[in-house]
């Protein structure tokens, strides 16, 4: 080789590695992320909320794909997701994601994490398909550390996803509460061993996190504002909601029990160490929706579930009352389901703070309650609608009752009214309404903490 082509060798070499002593070799740049999209601001809450939780990034998986905001991000996304492989990690990094086409997962044991809920955005503003932000029909999946915003339907939904992980997640329609935004934020559904943790949902108008059907679930640390319901426990056989706050919504916490799918009698559900307060913002559910019912200004709400515990919380500031015990005749729809159970029994409520409520009642039930009990109204309010059959000597057998003690209220002592069952009878106006909570003294064994094998992942 001559002269001049060894001189080429070494200038080619000197481009590719760098020539000086100690130097290290260039690393390709990647393109810079888009920067995220403002959001609009939302209004300021009566007290100071917990911060947005913040992540740490993780390390790199031989496993991972990572995926850059752009143009071609719908189609790289939803690629990665079906040749993902049990264990892949689809890496989405900081930046907007604009997304017109909803995504989905149907592969077991795939990890989506972002870079943060408020660095990973998914935006749908320009949704044109799907009914779901993104779609999880797997096992095993974990997401993480990103927001979806502004979808067309639902913003996450899984189904039939056993030990899901939904973590650091936020889901929001940043236009605000509005009838037109999609129903669920969060919405995992049939599946056991479900965690959802950190998370916080905006603007659904139904309910901002929802877990409907399933076995085992612990809710933790999460935040809803500006939801119908902010958080909404539904059919479910064992479930924990704990260290979460609920404010601003229309109500605060409900745990439902529906007729007319798969999995009912709900069971097994504690609340404990929420804050829930300032749920006055007006129903804006769409009519036929169940939670359409609900009335503005309502804390927690429990309807026609069984073993329910609810302590350790702080429920105040509502205009219509602080909790809701109430039996699914109290909707006055008509049941068509045979196999439904429609009461509210074994309901134990203790070591509570309670706050105003009742100044305002809301909607035609609270309307109706204020008829019957007077105005300002009570915290605890029961319907007073129980199973007759149940019923020795006019009264419940002592594992099916209603149970209040150790609560304390602000305000003074802590009020109560039984509507003696106004709503199933044929002259409401006749109902014997009772205030006397010394019938409810006593107490049911304390409900075992929820374990799923989830919560380490």
């Amino acid at each position: 080789m001559g002269i001049n082509g060894w001189s080429a060798l070494v200038l080619a070499l000197c481009l590719l590695q760098g020539c000086g002593p100690g130097t290290e070799p260039s690393m390709p740049q990647s393109a810079a992320p888009a920067a995220p999209v403002a959001q609009p601001p939302v209004e300021p809450v009566e007290a100071p909320l917990a911060e947005t939780p913040q992540t740490t990034p993780a390390p790199p998986s031989p496993n991972e794909i990572s995926i850059l905001p752009g143009a071609d991000a719908q189609t790289a996304i939803q690629e990665a997701l079906i040749l993902a492989k049990p264990g892949s990690v689809v890496q989405l990094e900081e930046g907007v994601y604009d997304l017109e086409l909803g995504l989905s997962l149907d592969v077991e044991g795939v990890t989506i994490r972002g870079r943060g809920m408020d660095k990973t955005v998914l935006d749908f503003k320009q949704q044109v398909a799907g009914s779901e932000g993104l779609f999880v029909t797997s096992k095993n999946v974990v997401l993480e550390d990103f927001a979806v915003v502004d979808t067309k339907g639902n913003g996450i939904k899984s189904q039939g996803s056993d030990n899901i992980v939904i973590r650091r997640v936020r889901a929001e329609w940043t236009g605000g509460p509005k009838e037109t935004n999609g129903a669920y934020g969060i919405y995992p559904v049939s599946s056991a061993n479900v965690l959802v943790e950190d998370c916080v949902a905006i603007a659904g108008s139904d309910s901002g996190i929802y877990v409907g059907q399933s076995k085992n679930v612990i809710v933790r640390r999460c935040r809803a504002e500006y939801n119908v319901a902010g958080i909404e426990i539904e059919n479910c056989h064992g479930a924990d909601v704990y260290e979460c706050t609920a404010t601003n919504n229309t109500g605060g916490i409900l745990v439902f029990d529906l007729p007319d799918l798969p999995q009912q009698r709900g069971h097994d559900i504690r609340l404990l160490d929420n804050k829930v307060f300032a749920n006055n913002t007006p129903n804006f559910a769409p009519k036929g929706n169940i939670v359409a019912t609900v009335p503005t200004g309502t804390g927690v709400m429990v309807m026609a579930n069984s073993n329910v515990e609810v302590f350790n919380n702080e429920i105040r500031d509502h205009d219509t009352a602080n909790m809701l015990i109430v039996s699914y005749q109290s909707t006055l729809i008509e049941i068509k389901d045979p196999n439904y159970y429609p009461y509210a029994e074994a309901i134990h409520i203790h070591d509570n703070s309670f706050g105003a409520s009742g100044a305002k009642p809301g909607g035609e039930r609270g309307e109706l309650i204020a008829a019957l009990a007077g105005s300002p109204l009570p915290d605890i309010v029961w319907d007073g609608i129980v199973n007759p059959a149940k019923l020795v000597d006019g009264k419940l057998p002592p594992e099916a009752g209603l149970y209040i003690r150790n609560n304390t209220d602000s305000q003074g002592e802590v009020t109560f009214v039984s509507l003696g069952g106004a709503a199933v009878l044929p002259d409401p106006t006749g109902a014997v309404v009772k205030r006397d909570l010394s019938e409810h003294s006593g107490e049911l064994p304390a409900l075992k903490p929820i374990e799923i094998p989830v919560t380490q992942r």
